[in-house]
């Protein structure tokens, strides 16, 4: 941070800015993960393109389709099918040893590595495990494995996010927030949605709540990525549709609340099927780096008889959306579905690496192509034009399931060029949303703010205020005297299982010992060496009537994790002892009660 504050001090001088807390804080920093999120999403956009034309291209004579937005490959036959499950073999184990190898953090999709990140590891990711992610998932993706470019680039982008914390020496407060704006900036950059990405970045780290702190600074990560990405790629909509497919009637609306339910049900299914896939895979007794082969095996062999699984899938999604049955006749959208729900948990869960964001999209688009196709026999209620509930598919299934409703629905208007399908698409996802429930893509979410290890004090503080020490103190206190020997002492604490004694002399407090002070003495002079030689004769008391809060602070400030209990008028007198854990203990217990009071 020392080194931000400088240049921004020589920002201010500079420009005359009088007040620059808000820019000294985030305006460069965000400027700063948005130009590297850009890059690296250009960087990986070509090594998956690249990937696919070497493994998938050169081997088996097959390039899938590309959407409206991008370079489109010409639709002809597989012309070497029986290669397809050497290839995804292969890249599932090229991808399996650089993972498990180099980084095994880098594992599954990257999205809930980050968000694992932010909320137990205060924002730190490797700094070698972008640049492995990167390689890793082109590697899938390009083989053929059933994945996406989201988990990755949220992945790198947060990767990056925490290497420039380290560089501006940031508080965990502050490089969580630089985390979340990397995942933000990386999803806005390579699928050119950033208000959604920026969204996204604050609403997928919980399933019912968003990280509001990190949305303004999310803004400007996001725009400048996109704009890094979009100069060099081009600033087209990734998909393209038609104008038509419009929101016009409302009797539309009860065609959308069906397809929301039916969403809800395979968003389920997508979910569970996945981690179902997960345990299988952790239970195989081979090595970690093996099971991406498998999967990829097993993901080749489906590619055979149905190659449309193979890759993220969006030139697919792209002619679903055109409604064109003809190449997609809706026995295949109806086989994408199943298939691509059973190719994802073989490429991802199996340990590969790559998104489930673009599946997700592909499963719900072609969810939505279906029941289209069957309601527009039955009923006049739906559009004459399909594109609209594929499009309102792609939003619902993954919307729901990824607990981020409002942040895809935006991205996919983003992706689309099409923001008229928001208001049936607010019907449709909120009934997938709450049909999904318990239901998860992303394990590592918790439900608030609350409920997060890194908002744990911040929350807490109201409760810790109420409490007192006299109650979460241990009254019977294991002492030593100050002419105990160290190894009599060392004995002591081993057998009563504690880490700290207070000393008393003639029943007056006069200093205490931590396991830490015996253990910088030599094992060999604890039958010599007496307890006064190592206590602390500076001693940090609490008293029964102080909060715990107050307690807290001041183990905190003077990086202890015992705190001596005394008499409030007579300070050598110990009545107690009062450590880190118990604190902790009586947080919980009185939560729990409060808890089941309320329900």
């Amino acid at each position: 941070m020392i080194r931000l504050r400088r240049v921004l001090t020589v920002l201010s001088k500079t420009f005359g800015i009088v007040d620059a807390s808000y820019l000294r804080k985030w305006l460069i920093i965000a400027v700063l993960v948005g130009m590297v999120a850009g890059a690296g999403s250009i960087i990986f956009y070509l090594a998956i393109k690249w990937a696919t034309w070497l493994m998938l291209g050169m081997g088996a004579g097959y390039i899938p389709p590309a959407p409206g937005g991008e370079e489109q490959a010409i639709l002809a036959p597989i012309t070497r099918c029986w290669m397809i499950p050497l290839i995804t073999t292969l890249g599932g184990l090229i991808s399996g040893l650089l993972v498990f190898k180099l980084a095994p953090e880098a594992e599954g999709h990257g999205t809930d590595a980050a968000i694992n990140s932010f909320h137990n590891k205060d924002g730190f990711i490797r700094r070698r495990v972008p640049f492995v992610k990167l390689v890793a998932s082109a590697i899938t993706i390009g083989s053929g494995g059933s994945a996406g470019r989201e988990g990755p680039v949220a992945l790198i982008g947060a990767g990056f996010g925490s290497a420039l914390a380290d560089f501006f020496k940031l508080n965990s407060r502050d490089r969580r927030i630089v985390l979340a704006i990397g995942i933000g900036a990386g999803i806005g950059a390579i699928f050119k949605a950033p208000l959604g990405g920026a969204i996204l970045s604050t609403e997928i780290l919980y399933r019912r709540d968003f990280e509001f702190e990190a949305l303004l600074p999310s803004f400007i990560a996001s725009v400048v990525g996109y704009s890094v990405f979009a100069s060099w790629h081009g600033w087209t909509h990734i998909f393209s549709i038609r104008a038509e497919s419009a929101f016009q009637r409302p009797e539309e609306l009860l065609g959308y609340a069906i397809l929301g339910i039916v969403c809800g049900l395979f968003g389920m299914l997508y979910g569970r099927s996945f981690y179902r896939i997960r345990d299988l895979f952790r239970s195989l007794r081979v090595p970690d780096y093996v099971k991406p082969a498998i999967g990829g095996l097993l993901v080749g062999v489906i590619g055979i008889f149905l190659p449309q699984i193979l890759g993220m899938g969006y030139g697919w999604l792209q002619l679903a959306i055109d409604g064109n049955f003809v190449v997609l006749p809706v026995a295949i959208m109806l086989g994408l579905i199943f298939g691509k729900i059973i190719a994802t948990g073989f490429s991802i869960a199996s340990g590969g690496s790559g998104g489930v964001f673009a599946p997700g999209l592909v499963i719900g688009g072609m969810v939505g192509g279906v029941i289209w196709s069957v309601l527009h026999n039955f009923t006049a209620i739906i559009p004459a034009d399909p594109s609209a509930f594929v499009v309102v598919g792609m939003m619902t299934l993954f919307g729901g399931i990824a607990k981020a409703p409002l942040a895809i629905m935006i991205m996919v208007s983003e992706m689309t060029g099409n923001y008229s399908l928001l208001i049936p698409c607010m019907v449709s996802v909120v009934i997938a949303y709450f049909l999904t429930g318990d239901s998860y893509i992303y394990e590592n979410q918790v439900n608030t703010r609350a409920d997060s290890p890194a908002h744990r004090v911040e929350y807490s503080v109201p409760l810790l205020k109420k409490l007192r020490i006299g109650d979460a103190m241990v009254t019977k206190v294991v002492t030593a005297s100050p002419d105990m020997r160290l190894g009599d002492l060392a004995s002591l604490m081993k057998s009563n299982g504690i880490d700290a004694v207070p000393v008393l002399d003639s029943g007056k407090l006069v200093g205490i010992v931590a396991t830490l002070d015996i253990a910088r003495v030599p094992e060999g002079k604890w039958q010599e060496a007496k307890t006064r030689e190592i206590m602390s004769r500076r001693l940090i008391v609490g008293y029964a009537e102080e909060s715990l809060y107050e307690a807290l602070n001041r183990m905190t400030k003077n990086n202890i994790s015992h705190l001596p209990v005394v008499g409030q008028n007579c300070p050598e007198k110990l009545i107690g002892i009062l450590a880190i854990t118990d604190i902790a203990l009586s947080y919980d217990l009185r939560k729990e009660s409060t808890s089941k009071r309320k329900a």
